[in-house]
């Protein structure tokens, strides 16, 4: 029988309110609201809001307290997969907007819905915000970490001893900023991803993005729909390769610069106005010593974390979220449930040699993934071996990998409408509203145009 009182006096430690610290805090009171005692939580977030990435601000470069900013949210960004893939089994998008909604929503309303879930609980007690952490260590004989973390709003450095510690601050917050001979004499603006706060600036000028990843993708879109006079995307390995509308192409990789010409490597020339950098992030954690520092790359398995979670050589030093991300809040919510069921002791883990093998098999496995298709599968495969470790409320997780597959099939067939589709919620069953205007058409992504404007067309008259 389990001993519901056993963490009374553990303290955890949680880096990062976005998401995946949330979803930690909420697996926590999911177990609370069953009469098990709590261990102290205390979540440190950087920001003075919660939500990380969803958290939009139009500030670049450093905060207001000189930090560097860790968001790279910007104006107009709409999901770029269907809800119905990221829906929290235990508060669906019916629970939090009584009405049903389409399946593409922009950013304002995802972040509601984000907030709807957590505004149910107590979390907000757990976190200090405007809270850095600046150096984390590990004390072998007593089994604690030592964190030193900054007030920022009051200028005050201050330590705390804790039993686990939960690193979720994130992996798309440093950006990789490559070098180009000449580019530094390009007389206009140059950018990462991480600094675009919205296509407005690019208006009427041609856009060279540099990278063939999702944001590559969503930005050049997002440039080409606001008004771009061309988007040129230019790849380093492979074309993203689908059928773009005449105003988008694609261009093998940029060798060098001549004050505003792009020399690219099939020996085409090009003048642009702007270059935008998407060219991907580093998973950067400069609080943790290096025997305790995740280095990877971004990709579906990192290496040295067992079942994806728990750090090898010291499985109290958790991370969440670090994998490339198919399914997100929903695989965040998995993973919170069983690391937290390791905390609690309600999970006991096998010897490091054995966590060893089950990583190594999982790694064989994503090595030998070959397309989008496979990676679905893979990220399911995944999610599903969670779910049978935690009693996380269950969701189909099959019926998410479909609607995946036919996502990718819609963005091939015509980018510039896959987000007018609509799909059925695996939580209840709903089927998605239409929205009230085209993708293309709607140029305002407010949350009050997005959930009411058509309500309020409906009781204007029609002119006689």
């Amino acid at each position: 029988m389990i001993n519901k009182n056993v963490m009374k006096n553990k303290r955890v430690g949680i880096i990062g309110a976005g998401p995946s610290g949330l979803a930690q805090i909420r697996a926590f009171e999911a177990l609370k609201n069953q009469g098990y005692a709590m261990p102290e939580i205390i979540c440190f977030e950087k920001q003075e809001n919660w939500g990380g990435m969803w958290n939009y601000s139009w500030r670049t470069g450093v905060g207001k307290y000189g930090e560097p900013i860790h968001g790279s949210m910007y104006k107009y960004l709409w999901s770029n997969g269907p809800k119905e893939c990221l829906e929290f089994s235990d508060y669906s998008f019916d629970e939090h907007f009584k009405k049903p909604i389409s399946s593409y929503p922009p950013r304002p309303v995802l972040f509601d819905y984000i907030q709807g879930r957590i505004k149910k609980s107590n979390a907000r007690e757990y976190i200090r915000f405007d809270t850095t952490v600046r150096w984390v260590s590990f004390d072998e004989e007593t089994q604690k970490f030592s964190v030193v973390l900054d007030d920022l709003k009051i200028d005050k450095t201050y330590t705390e001893e804790l039993d686990f510690l939960v690193v979720a601050s994130g992996h798309f917050s440093t950006p990789n900023m490559p070098y180009f001979k000449g580019i530094e004499n390009f007389p206009g603006t140059v950018m990462h991803a991480h600094d675009f706060r919205g296509a407005d600036q690019f208006i009427d000028r041609n856009v060279l993005i540099i990278g063939s990843s999702y944001s590559a993708e969503d930005i050049g879109v997002q440039c080409y729909k606001h008004g771009s006079k061309s988007v040129t995307l230019s790849y380093r390995s492979n074309p993203i390769g689908i059928d773009w509308p005449q105003g988008i192409k694609e261009l093998p990789l940029v060798t060098h610069f001549e004050d505003d010409t792009a020399f690219f490597k099939d020996g085409t020339t090009e003048k642009y106005d702007a270059v935008i950098m998407c060219t991907g992030y580093r998973h950067k954690f400069p609080f943790l010593p290096d025997e305790l520092r995740l280095k990877t790359k971004n990709n579906l398995f990192p290496d040295h974390l067992y079942k994806g979670i728990f750090f090898n050589q010291l499985p109290q030093l958790i991370y969440l979220g670090m994998q490339d991300q198919y399914y997100t809040f929903n695989m965040f919510d998995a993973q919170a449930w069983v690391a937290r069921d390791f905390m609690m002791g309600r999970l006991a883990l096998p010897s490091e040699a054995a966590r060893r093998f089950d990583m190594d098999r999982w790694l064989k496995k994503n090595n030998e993934l070959e397309s989008s298709i496979d990676n679905v599968d893979f990220q399911s495969d995944y999610i599903k071996d969670l779910l049978a470790l935690s009693d996380y409320p269950h969701f189909s997780v099959d019926k998410v990998a479909e609607m995946f597959k036919e996502w990718l099939l819609d963005k091939e067939e015509d980018i510039l409408t896959y987000r007018d589709k609509t799909y059925q919620s695996v939580v209840t069953g709903t089927m998605a509203a239409q929205h009230h205007t085209d993708w293309m058409d709607e140029l305002d992504d407010s949350k009050e145009r997005y959930l009411y404007a058509a309500e309020e067309e409906e009781l204007i008259p029609e002119r006689i």
